[in-house]
């Protein structure tokens, strides 16, 4: 039996046109604001560096901030590796302030993408040094959650120094997600009392090669070591594309984009052995009764379905109307 869905929320990665970027932009921001006026309970955004997509979701969320009132803002995710610790911990409060506690900030480790092409633009003195393992995770948590970071704090002259980031935003440290994909992460991230984002990828690290039955255990294995236990809160990410309201057009483009890409589900995939979910697409009766056998959805009552990457405005805005107004009923979420 699937838990009631509780929170309804929503991922887009905000591609962009490089000739006229500030367009790209604006329409995220409108389609974040569509989703508040539509009674989601969270957007988030995607996180992409030296492509046209969003590179400073920090940022982006601070627009959106004043642009909106009840909706939470999160990141999807922010990868460490490209990060000071501390830098972001002072954006992140800064934001969280001026959208009235709203921010849910997701973030991951590891070492960037491509790293081998970037690591001189990225540390050109440092790069082999660089620690790229969750220490650099709990930094983060650390300077969210109050912890010093320098042993001096007081007046010299006339300026005042805080032994701590500042601003400090309360709540945020209890608003911090770790995007996981492997039973590792998912332990990591309960046994630190974050919160567990689990998305359309998953590792396959043993015999099984079942989507719902791997992401099913990572589910578990965070809840097993977080100390809120069951209570600890899951998000489930995956791309769902309802076509109630879609023209016959967007139906077929529907259709093909989730064909294309299905061949890459059928197997693990490159060393990492990464397994991919097939997209959702169909009424949205017909993608709650899919859900409804996904033996990892049954184990959540939050989402942050993805968009499509390439899609345009308005079909933006035709799958969050659906999802909305005809999927979220379905799954039990009451308006």
């Amino acid at each position: 039996m699937s838990r009631p869905l509780r929170k309804l929320g929503f991922l887009t990665i905000g591609l962009f046109d490089p000739a006229d970027p500030r367009r790209g932009h604006e329409s995220i921001l409108e389609i974040i604001e569509l989703g508040e006026q539509l009674g989601f309970d969270s957007a988030w955004v995607r996180h992409r560096h030296l492509q046209h997509g969003i590179s400073s979701p920090v940022a982006v969320l601070a627009a959106a901030s004043q642009r909106t009132r009840r909706i939470h803002l999160g990141t999807a995710v922010i990868p460490l590796g490209w990060e000071n610790p501390l830098r972001l911990a002072e954006d992140l409060a800064t934001v969280d302030l001026l959208s009235g506690g709203r921010l849910n900030p997701g973030i991951s480790v590891g070492p960037p993408m491509r790293w081998d092409d970037v690591k001189q633009a990225l540390y050109p003195d440092t790069a082999d040094a660089e620690d790229f393992s969750y220490d650099r995770v709990e930094r983060l948590l650390g300077f969210v959650r109050g912890k010093p970071a320098t042993e001096f704090s007081g007046t010299q002259g006339f300026e005042v120094f805080s032994d701590r980031v500042q601003p400090q935003a309360p709540g945020l440290g209890d608003r911090l997600w770790y995007g996981g994909a492997s039973l590792r992460s998912a332990e990591w991230a309960g046994a630190h009392a974050m919160n567990f984002l689990t998305s359309s990828v998953v590792k396959a690290e043993g015999e099984s090669t079942d989507f719902a039955e791997i992401q099913l255990s990572h589910i578990r294995t965070f809840r097993e070591h977080h100390p809120a236990g069951e209570a600890a809160r899951v998000s489930q990410g995956l791309v769902v594309i309802p076509t109630d309201t879609a023209t016959p057009e967007q139906r077929a483009k529907y259709e093909a984009y989730a064909a294309k890409r299905l061949p890459r589900t059928a197997e693990p995939q490159g060393p990492a052995r990464m397994l991919f979910s097939p997209d959702f697409v169909g009424t949205s009766a017909e993608i709650a009764e899919r859900l409804h056998a996904h033996a990892a959805f049954r184990e959540v009552d939050e989402v942050a379905f993805a968009l499509p990457f390439t899609f345009e405005h308005e079909d933006y805005v035709q799958i969050l109307t659906d999802l909305a107004e005809r999927l979220g009923p379905e799954l039990g979420r009451n308006s």
